[in-house]
């Protein structure tokens, strides 16, 4: 089959079209860099010719409120139209666990937009909700404050390996369409709370978390379970420790 992998040079893009080669199909990489722009479509009909399955890894570079809604309008727009007018007969796109939930959030108001335009375009299409990354927990950390003292929702999480993420995307991409959504996650679930002080323990960081039940999620409220799979979910192999210690971040010094 062709894919055609829009952000295939990012992060969970770069390993899910190594994945799909190695599998045997032909891939287009779609990236500013590859001469493709989705927020002004340039690009976008020459690169889904012949294609069969679109995998959508496009994200927002801005978190700010209007430019992510934005992005994801205009994106998933250009985007759909250019898989409709290429007869493509699969529409993947990787969103997070607990979208639905999360519209106090401007970033996940975008994705909400970008599901439903996704559900209402007529492709065949599967929608995956991932749990966060590892690789987001020092971000997710340093959402809490430069203090001493650190406030973290008091929800559970269950993160997962980017390299697990795009295990399941490269598995579910060549698989038929779900029509729906798939939700991927991490093998281990823990209190938000419990796992940041881990992760501040192991990498020598002194400040200590407190798990507050007002405090947000980057704008928004959570219930203990938000973030965490709502039903059957697909399971990735790598829990905290082994990320941690592939990570490299066990030899950095606290701020």
């Amino acid at each position: 089959m062709k894919f055609l992998v829009i952000g295939g040079t990012g992060r969970i893009g770069s390993k899910v079209v190594e994945r799909l080669r190695v599998a045997g199909h032909e891939i287009v990489v779609a990236a500013p860099s590859t001469g493709v722009d989705v927020l002004t479509g340039e690009g976008l009909d020459a690169a889904m010719d012949g294609v069969d399955v679109v995998v959508d890894l496009a994200n927002s570079p801005s978190f700010e409120d209007a430019a992510v809604l934005s992005f994801f309008v205009t994106a998933g727009h250009n985007i759909l139209s250019a898989a409709t007018r290429a007869g493509v007969r699969h529409h993947v796109a990787l969103s997070v666990v607990g979208t639905d939930k999360l519209a106090a959030s401007g970033y996940f108001r975008g994705k909400i937009a970008q599901e439903r335009l996704i559900r209402d375009s007529g492709l065949p299409y599967t929608i995956i909700h991932s749990t966060q990354f590892f690789e987001f927990l020092p971000g997710i950390i340093q959402s809490a404050g430069d203090g001493k003292t650190l406030r973290l929702p008091a929800a559970d999480v269950q993160p997962i390996a980017a390299e697990d993420v795009a295990e399941a995307v490269a598995r579910i991409a060549q698989q038929a369409p779900a029509n729906g959504v798939l939700e991927i996650a991490g093998p281990q679930r823990s209190a938000m709370a419990d796992l940041a002080r881990r992760y501040l323990q192991l990498t020598g960081d002194s400040r200590q978390v407190v798990a507050d039940a007002d405090a947000l999620y980057f704008g928004a409220p959570l219930q203990i379970d938000t973030l965490v799979p709502a039903g059957h979910a697909w399971l990735g192999q790598v829990g905290f420790e082994a990320w941690l210690q592939q990570s490299g971040l066990l030899q950095r010094q606290p701020a």
